[in-house]
């Protein structure tokens, strides 16, 4: 399996309104890395796996819609926890809607979502792609 990761960083507001989060259960801010690897089986013609400029611009146009919000007040989490893991699946939806508009998408195998909150705490979702 052939792979092509981007990352960018992105700065959210939340809260974690649960006694298990302990002092993040009030509003505060949260600055993460996301990585998304794009995963394919066989490289394409150009022997790439998808173009980086365009995996960064998917990505991109993801976190466009995150980046400086209060994840509180985001109508796409109404009602949920926005644990870094609830995040990470979030990111991977978005771009797989990204992938499958794109010429491209067809060929991709999957992507991971791996959303780095410290240098040594992180979450990730990984989803495959139906064929």
């Amino acid at each position: 399996m052939f792979s092509l990761t981007v990352r960018r960083h992105f700065m959210i507001a939340h809260s974690l309104p649960r006694e298990s989060f302990g002092p993040a259960q009030g509003l505060h801010g949260a600055t993460f890395v996301a990585e998304v690897t794009f995963r394919r089986a066989e490289l394409n013609d150009d022997a790439i796996v998808l173009d980086i400029g365009a995996a960064g611009t998917i990505l991109d146009e993801v976190l466009a819609g995150l980046n400086y919000k209060n994840l509180d007040e985001h109508p796409d989490f109404a009602g949920q926890l926005t644990t870094t893991e609830v995040l990470a699946r979030f990111i991977a939806e978005a771009v797989a809607a990204k992938v499958r508009e794109s010429d491209d998408g067809g060929a991709l195998a999957g992507v991971d979502v791996l959303l780095r909150e410290h240098p040594d705490a992180w979450a990730g979702f990984s989803m495959d792609f139906e064929r």
